[in-house]
């Protein structure tokens, strides 16, 4: 763990989920501060509060929990005094529902987001790690237009503060395995209900990486990033069909009955972690992409004359043209998650 976090303060949004609970259990047991859990559910965060009690009781004094929502200024800026960092994750993610609703996502992933920043500069907040989503590259849905909109308020606060002051970063990672509302707890319900498994769409493509993966990647860029940066990991991806074939495999599901139902509101076949147009001027950092921010000024007149003609030859990285996992590689990723360990020794399935 580095030792920039030695007695300092971080605050997580939306932190009573997959990624703040991911965060604490990386986190607790360090030489870390405190850590705020600011979110606007009381119930999660009562249950947060008691598991971190009966699981880490020597250090669970190190978390404090803050009511609030990020469409809330005020209220963000309650959880705001003696911030050192933020991990930015509070968002409406869910596809359907920012489909039906969204001015919602809106009012969250864009406007939450602005205030989440204008809160952490006037603060004087060190370091910000935003987090977005596939989704937002090449948007067809709410959530990934919210989510695309919410990068750009980003970049383009980043321009309004120096970054020895505050730094400001953004992460862009594909489908979290096993987090909250993700469709492989919702297929283990299934094979234990003896239902088949639902499947929208068997040949459609996702990125896939576990929640550790998440916070390395939002570690990546909190130590690597520059003020404006969106960086993203390089992951692999399988269909969804292999996905699906996979979690029977581990629990004892029928194959053969894999139930194909549609794709839903909002949904694409496949799923882009930099456009075209961000590969031109993206840095290839080994594990990582860095996009660099276009910190050209509105003075467009002498670009006319004097462009950069220079860009790489990746042209795009979707989960089509990444490296594409079998059935026996997902079983073997989804065996690194405590979750399905835990699931599968619940239903006392060996490994």
């Amino acid at each position: 763990m580095s030792t920039a976090f030695t007695n300092k303060t971080l605050l997580i949004t939306g932190g009573t989920g997959s990624f703040g609970n991911a965060v604490l259990n990386r986190f607790l047991q360090t030489d870390i501060g405190e850590i705020r859990i600011f979110s606007r559910d009381e119930k999660k965060q009562d249950d947060m509060r008691h598991e971190f009690q009966a699981k880490m009781p020597e250090v669970a004094e190190k978390i404090k929990f803050y009511i609030g929502d990020v469409r809330d200024i005020a209220s963000v800026k309650n959880a705001m005094h003696g911030v050192d960092y933020i991990f930015h994750a509070a968002a409406l993610k869910q596809v359907p529902s920012c489909e039906f609703f969204p001015i919602e996502a809106v009012k969250t992933n864009v406007l939450g987001t602005e205030n989440v920043l204008t809160a952490a500069i006037e603060a004087g907040v060190k370091n910000i790690v935003c987090l977005s989503t596939d989704k937002a590259a090449y948007p067809i849905n709410a959530m990934g237009t919210s989510k695309a909109m919410m990068e750009k308020v980003i970049v383009a606060k980043s321009r309004t503060v120096a970054p020895e002051k505050t730094k400001i970063c953004c992460t862009r990672y594909g489908n979290v395995m096993c987090s909250r509302g993700s469709v492989i707890p919702l297929w283990i319900e299934q094979i234990k209900n003896g239902q088949p498994i639902t499947l929208t769409d068997g040949t459609m493509t996702r990125f896939i990486m576990s929640l550790d993966e998440a916070v390395d990647l939002v570690l990546f860029a909190f130590e690597h990033g520059k003020s404006g940066d969106i960086l993203v990991q390089k992951a692999p991806a399988c269909t969804m069909q292999t996905q699906a074939e996979a979690v029977c495999e581990l629990f004892g599901g029928d194959k053969s009955k894999i139930k194909t139902i549609g794709i839903r509101h909002g949904e694409k076949m496949y799923e882009t972690l930099l456009t075209n147009e961000e590969c031109a001027k993206s840095e290839d950092m080994g594990n990582f992409y860095r996009v660099i921010a276009d910190n050209r000024g509105l003075n467009y007149d002498k670009y006319f004359s004097k462009g950069d003609a220079k860009r790489n030859t990746l042209t795009e990285f979707n989960s089509n043209n990444t490296t594409r996992l079998n059935v026996e590689q997902v079983k073997a990723k989804l065996l690194t998650l405590s979750y399905i360990r835990e699931e599968l020794e619940k239903m006392g399935i060996k490994y």
